[in-house]
């Protein structure tokens, strides 16, 4: 209901020109025993109606209101009892709270302490609305009731607001943990979401008692004291650096234990506006794992250290790395808040680069048992990480975000001999490979990079051959998720280097382009499908590079292309056909399908394979095809792509036309275009129409179309004439004649030119974006929508909201 446009109608008017709505309210109000689904949707119904001032007086006078938030209402019955009809009363209160009205009517009428103890409600969605609806309320009490602009020294709350952060200082100073928890909640979500500066008055009102829980045993209360404080950090009314913010912050960073200093740190150093004593204090939190495990790593007195001191006691730290129970948590919490560091474009902290990269071959290396440090504590975290796949993930997303930072350089050679050894190893999982490949293909461009910078040829050379080497038999692997990631990744790497000398030497002196061909045979779908794109990405260094290839002659466009075309014919899963469409448009539109002729015969082939493709995807990347088809046609007869930009010559322009028009006749673009109009799927048809509405700009001037509105009674005049009929009745497209049994001749140039001149492309656009509630949109079909679904189909009940 909250989506439509009659429910934003502010006056009473609503309610009285469609008493149905209230009818159907007493009506579930008189019901003995209302079900849980009617009577919950009746509550979130009043809500929305009571959202307007005078809808709301409306509801009053006529009691509905009362009978539904009041004591007298559900709260009482055994139906309160469905958290259905509990998440009902919340969203109808949360709802109606745009004024002082309800604001009053629901804390006179005892809602303050409902919606409180509702935080606590075993259903997470409720608890989470009910937080939600006290922080809108406390919001709009102080907003709309306040006189003048609070402050520390004279504060004066509403009444409203006053009741709400009574109970929140009343829960902080309690024993229950719960409450504790539920009030922090509360205030996170207030801080987060509101920076008006009566937000400090009330922090300086709890500050000292948010403060004792760090120092206290509260442990569910200081995990949450993290997102507390960074919702705070983030608002301006605590940007005060002389303020003593900062230095809760700095005491949290000190006192919260590794884990849950963890995210307070990171969110820190995300901040811009940030004292600088404070930032560094973060980065050490967030670098204190890191540097134990290089510590741990390094032969004694190898390593000096990456951090001058820590924030908290280094023990603490590496008792949790020690701990088989929380080692992995502890790394994989650090390398996502690196990984969340790195995404940043401007990064507000420099960030130790070679350590980090230091630290992450080293996780690696622990992880697949190639590293034997010497310390104790080395080899204790080293049985502990042995195969763990979750820090290998974690550990190889880091590096693949790290490569696009500079300063790495000096270990380049060494990174690529830990990724090689996870590409070659038979213990890396399909998980981890996938995310090997990922990594590899970032550094490789990397290294391409530096190599053109410092003529490190040599490097590159034997890090490519090695790579192709590994990669010929991960291509032959018995596991189809590894066939299919190595493809993935080829893929990657043609895309990044196809232009690169090295590159496409080492690939074509390799047997990967062989195995890639072979893989279009597979058994499983998916990797046919990967393979079609490989091999389609291939093409562009094998068929299409302005220079020959080292050893091209090996390599049969013609057969390749039969074999794609065979595949989007005959194979019967539908990954692999659309992977071929969609190679097919990427060549059309780098100009790879050769002369304006080669490339009409094979467009006319595959639309004619396509049109009667069973899978809707296929069909729209046929339209696609046709699209860039289209497109670069026009630009090889040298005409405007814009309909309104001016050309030479007249003549020329005119014959160019002709020329165009003759071509897409003969290539069948028409028949397929207009059969997909009809089509059964709304996506083709949409795009069938848009291609259309592009080709009547080109070839028919705005200023020539209303001469051309009549048909008229020529034999091309009727079958237009059928045609427009046909579309206005939305026939399918297996109905759809081509064969101009019915007087249309889809080849014929002036067949086509009335047609796009004719038909109301507009019209059949409009028709074909309408949504499905076109027929009638008012409250009584929406409810009787809703009521039908609910009497029907019990099992989905819920999914009336």
């Amino acid at each position: 209901f909250s989506g439509n446009a009659w429910s934003l109608d502010p006056t009473v008017d609503l309610v009285r020109d469609n008493p149905c709505l209230t009818e159907f309210i007493a009506s579930v109000l008189a019901l003995p025993e209302p079900s849980a689904s009617i009577l919950s949707f009746t509550l979130r119904l009043a809500g929305i109606l009571a959202a307007s001032e005078n809808r709301f007086q409306h509801l009053q006078q006529e009691k509905l209101l009362v009978r539904l938030f009041g004591r007298d209402g559900p709260l009482n019955s055994a139906v309160w009892e469905d958290a259905s009809v509990r998440s009902g009363w919340v969203e109808g209160v949360h709802s109606m709270m745009h004024h002082q009205p309800a604001l009053h009517f629901l804390c006179d009428g005892g809602g303050i302490d409902v919606i409180f103890t509702l935080q606590g409600d075993p259903s997470l969605f409720v608890a989470s609305a009910a937080s939600q609806l006290l922080v809108h309320m406390l919001t709009l009490s102080v907003e709309s009731e306040t006189t003048k602009p609070l402050s520390t020294k004279d504060c004066d709350w509403p009444a409203c607001a006053q009741m709400i952060i009574k109970r929140i200082e009343d829960s902080l100073q309690s024993s229950s943990a719960s409450h504790i928890e539920q009030s922090l909640k509360l205030l996170t979500s207030l801080f987060g979401s509101c920076r008006a500066t009566w937000t400090e008055v009330l922090w300086l009102g709890i500050a000292k008692q948010i403060e004792s829980f760090l120092t206290e045993e509260t442990v569910q209360a200081q995990r949450m004291l993290a997102n507390l404080l960074i919702n705070m950090a983030w608002s301006p009314v605590f940007c005060d650096t002389e303020g003593s913010f900062w230095a809760l912050v700095t005491s949290a960073l000190e006192h919260l234990t590794p884990v849950q200093a963890g995210p307070l740190a990171v969110g820190i150093l995300r901040l811009y506006e940030c004292p600088q004593d404070v930032r560094i204090q973060a980065l050490t939190v967030l670098l204190q794992p890191m540097d134990c495990i290089l510590r741990a790593a390094s032969q004694p007195l190898e390593y000096a250290g990456l951090l001058d001191e820590s924030v908290s006691d280094p023990i603490t730290v590496e008792s949790l790395l020690s701990s088989k129970s929380s080692c992995a948590s502890l790394l994989c919490q650090t390398l996502a808040h690196l990984e969340e560091l790195l995404s940043l474009i401007h990064l507000p902290v420099d960030l130790p680069y070679t350590s980090l990269l230091r630290f992450l071959m080293t996780i690696l290396q622990f992880c697949n048992g190639f590293l034997s440090p010497a310390s104790p504590l080395g080899s204790t975290i080293s049985r502990i990480l042995i195969n763990c796949f979750r820090v290998q993930r974690s550990a190889l997303d880091v590096l693949a975000a790290l490569s696009e930072r500079k300063g790495c350089d000096t270990l380049i050679g060494s990174l690529f001999d830990v990724l090689l050894a996870y590409l070659e190893s038979p213990n890396t999982s399909p998980t981890v490979l996938k995310k090997t490949f990922q990594a590899t293909s970032k550094w490789l461009v990397r290294l391409q990079e530096l190599s053109c910078s410092n003529s490190q040829w040599q490097q590159t050379e034997k890090i490519l051959q090695d790579v192709f080497l590994v990669l010929q038999k991960r291509l032959c692997s018995p596991c189809w998720e590894v066939r299919d990631s190595s493809l993935e990744f080829l893929t990657v790497l043609i895309k990044c280097l196809r232009d690169q000398d090295e590159f496409r030497q080492s690939l074509l002196s390799s047997e990967v382009p062989r195995l890639t061909e072979n893989l279009l045979e597979d058994p499983e779908s998916y990797v046919r499908a990967s393979a079609v794109t490989a091999v389609g990405h291939l093409a562009f260094i094998t068929y299409f590079a302005p220079e020959s290839p080292v050893i091209g002659n090996q390599y049969n466009k013609e057969n390749t292309v039969a074999k794609l075309q065979e595949i989007l014919s005959t194979d019967p899963e539908g990954f692999p056909r659309r992977a071929v469409i969609s190679i097919f448009t990427k060549w059309l539109r780098q100009g790879c399908t050769g002369q304006l002729e080669d490339t009409e015969q094979f467009v006319s082939r595959v639309i004619q394979t396509v049109e009667h493709d069973l899978d809707w995807e296929v069909r729209l990347g046929g339209l696609e095809l046709v699209e860039a088809f289209y497109s670069q046609t026009i630009c090889q007869l040298g005409l405007p792509k814009c309909p309104y930009a001016p050309v030479s010559s007249a003549v020329t322009s005119s014959s160019h036309q002709n020329e165009s028009l003759q071509i897409f006749c003969r290539a069948k673009l028409f028949s397929f275009l207009f059969q997909s109009l009809c089509d059964c799927d709304k996506p083709v048809g949409q795009r069938a129409c848009d291609i259309l509405l592009g080709l009547r700009g080109h070839f028919y001037p705005i200023s020539t179309l209303k001469d051309s509105e009549g048909t008229g009674d020529s034999p091309a005049g009727r079958g237009v004439a059928w045609l427009q009929r046909t579309l206005r009745q939305g026939s399918l497209a297996q109905n759809f004649p081509t064969d101009g049994g019915n007087g249309v001749d889809f080849q014929d140039p002036e067949s086509m030119m009335l047609a796009l001149g004719t038909i109301d492309l507009e019209e059949l656009h409009d028709e074909l974006n309408k949504s499905s509630d076109h027929v009638e949109k008012s409250p009584r079909s929406l409810l009787q929508d809703i009521l039908a679904t609910v009497g029907t189909i019990e099992e989905n009940e819920a999914d009336c909201y």
